[in-house]
């Protein structure tokens, strides 16, 4: 297991499987997941043709945030959803 690997893992919301979806768009550590954004890479793992629900969305911004996706706010869920949904019609 690299360090960058590793890195990804101490991230709250964050196992093995999330890690190995996450290096298949790219992202390899967590600089790589700030620049990017919740919403792009779940975006991107989308555009990508990997199934994941709108979980996958809530844990990456939860392990930006440094909280569990859990407790998100509802409000922050639902605007998180709303900009994916807007991303999508744009691409």
């Amino acid at each position: 297991m690299t360090s960058e690997h590793s890195e990804l893992l101490e991230l709250k919301n964050l196992g093995m499987a999330s890690v190995n979806i996450l290096r298949a768009i790219g992202i390899n550590n967590q600089q790589d997941l700030d620049s990017m954004g919740a919403v792009e890479a779940y975006c991107r793992i989308k555009k990508r043709g990997i199934h994941v629900s709108k979980v996958m969305l809530y844990a990456l911004q939860g392990a930006l945030m440094n909280v569990h996706w859990n407790d998100l706010s509802p409000e922050l869920k639902e605007q998180l959803v709303k900009e994916a949904d807007e991303q999508t019609v744009i691409n």
